[in-house]
């Protein structure tokens, strides 16, 4: 299961917070909630919760990352996935 949040953000910023694992279904709703949230180039995605990617995941998120979104506060084991 996968929680994503938005907070209120104090920047111009849109920022998305990530908790538990990024597989299977969950991918599609990340994707989803990136796509609302706006422009890729002014997203920045809290991965600190996230305790697990599966491939789709990782996949997702080095598409985020490419298209311009921040990714901050990866675990150790997130970020060496993430290459």
């Amino acid at each position: 299961m996968l929680r994503i949040s938005q907070p209120a953000a104090p920047t111009d910023r849109p920022l998305l917070i990530l908790e538990g694992r990024l597989v299977g279904p969950w991918v599609a709703e990340l994707s989803g909630a990136a796509a609302t949230a706006g422009d890729p180039t002014t997203l920045d995605l809290d991965l600190a919760g996230v305790t697990f990617a599966d491939d789709a995941g990782v996949t997702a998120l080095r598409h985020l990352r490419s298209a311009g979104a921040r990714l901050v506060r990866a675990s150790a084991f997130l970020a060496a996935l993430l290459g």
